[in-house]
């Protein structure tokens, strides 16, 4: 519609459906390893959530062939989970490869990403 104006709110809303997915979300995600295959994952949305992720030597590999750090496939892997659900919803302790029991499409995604 030439000429109309819109409300800045709307633009704004849509400018954000059109983002890659996790462009909008607004949590703060900090990875902290525990050991070689165990990391704690503090989430900071409206409520801030701990998690305590295991990370086998083997899934990694598989995930990544070592091309980026461990803290950043977990990175992805919460921002990958908060694009579907909120930090409550997330398991407070889970494998990694959980993930795609709950969304198949995980490790297609991920790898894409990374």
């Amino acid at each position: 519609m030439v000429g109309r104006k819109t409300d800045p709110g709307v633009r704004i809303h849509h400018e954000l459906l059109n983002k890659k997915p996790g462009y909008w979300n607004m949590a703060e995600i900090r990875v902290t390893r525990k050991d070689d295959e165990t990391f704690e994952i503090t989430v900071r949305e409206s409520t801030i959530t701990t998690h305590t992720v295991r990370l086998t030597k083997d899934y990694y590999q598989k995930l990544t062939a070592g091309k980026v750090a461990p803290e950043t496939l977990i990175q992805q892997s919460f921002e990958f989970l908060l694009e579907r659900e909120s930090n409550t919803m997330i398991l407070g302790r889970f494998d990694l490869p959980v993930i795609g029991h709950y969304f198949p499409e995980y490790e297609k995604i991920i790898v894409g990403r990374l």
